[in-house]
């Protein structure tokens, strides 16, 4: 792939972004050494290896979930600012 000047615009333009011309001859640069990476990396011979999809074997690995230690409604509210007894109170928030 040929990276040159009208790339360069039109990937500004794909990306609302606008640069200048110091700019555009550093991302030119940029983009070239990154596509020889890959060009790079196409010299590999993978012939017989399975693309990789996951990290591991594992797959959703999820504790149990167990209740723990729970507060009682009362040590719950004691440190509340506001509270009815039973429940928090806060500011209306949604107005009809």
């Amino acid at each position: 792939m040929q990276v040159d000047d009208a790339l360069i615009e039109k990937l500004s333009k794909l990306s609302l972004l606008q640069f200048n011309e110091a700019e555009k001859e550093e991302i030119k640069s940029d983009l070239q050494k990154m596509i020889g990476f890959v060009d790079k990396l196409q010299e590999l011979d993978t012939t017989g290896i399975e693309p990789l999809l996951h990290m591991s074997e594992e797959v959703n690995v999820l504790r149990d979930d167990i209740p723990g230690n729970m507060l009682t409604r009362e040590e719950a509210l004691k440190n509340a600012p506001h509270h009815d007894g039973q429940y928090f109170k806060v500011p209306k928030v949604i107005k009809k």
